[in-house]
């Protein structure tokens, strides 16, 4: 039996965030041909101009549009990524909508979607010498992505070995910056869930740190 996927109706909107790294990504869309998207590298000025930047970027379109939101929630720098979370919270919250919160290294796979038919690895520095590591399977056809690997905080030694000991044939992709770019694809992501008919709450939206989920 195949569930009929829900549709985002067009005067509707879903609006995104990424904020992990020194640069500032949103991008809105109706996903019916309406979509915008932008990229800032605003370093240590972000968590000063980001309000403001989003509401310039959100025009003509208005709070009232939006059906939801969503965020990348990390792995990625700590302040950045709490900032990101919180006003995505705090946006759903107020406007009582559905937040998603998106894993950073899904998004960096999804985005090589269409350039391998392998499941994908993501590699992302951590400090004190450590990685983020995470497997995908990107079914571009079906529009359904799988983690065969969650998102992990580990040595290199020990993702090396995750690597070694993976079932399926992958592409090893390095991610270190420019991450605010897939902005558009953590909206993507979303909007699958939301299309299955999912539709979490502003409390469910949690960063990752690369360790428990900490309460904001």
């Amino acid at each position: 039996m195949t569930t009929e996927l829900t549709t985002l109706p067009p005067q509707k909107y879903a609006l995104s965030l990424h904020t992990t790294t020194p640069e500032l990504g949103f991008a809105i869309s109706n996903f019916a041909g309406k979509t915008r998207a932008n990229v800032w590298n605003l370093g240590r000025d972000l968590s000063s101009y980001i309000h403001q930047y989003l509401i310039d970027f959100i025009q003509p379109q208005t709070w009232a549009d939006l059906e939801f939101i969503a965020v990348a929630k990390g792995p990625g720098g700590f302040t950045g990524t709490r900032i990101g979370v919180v006003l995505a919270r705090t946006l759903g919250q107020q406007l009582n909508i559905p937040v998603f919160a998106i894993s950073t290294l899904a998004a960096v796979a999804w985005s090589h979607k269409n350039h391998t038919q392998k499941a994908i690895a993501v590699e992302m520095p951590a400090q004190r010498g450590k990685v983020f590591g995470a497997i995908y399977q990107v079914n571009s056809h079906t529009s359904e992505i799988t983690a065969l690997f969650p998102d992990t905080l580990l040595t290199p030694e020990a993702w090396q070995e995750t690597l070694a000991n993976c079932n399926t044939e992958s592409q090893l992709i390095h991610t270190t910056s420019g991450l605010a770019a897939t902005v558009t694809d953590i909206l993507e992501l979303s909007y699958l869930e939301w299309r299955q008919g999912k539709r979490p709450q502003w409390l469910e939206a949690l960063p990752y740190y690369g360790q428990h989920p900490v309460e904001i």
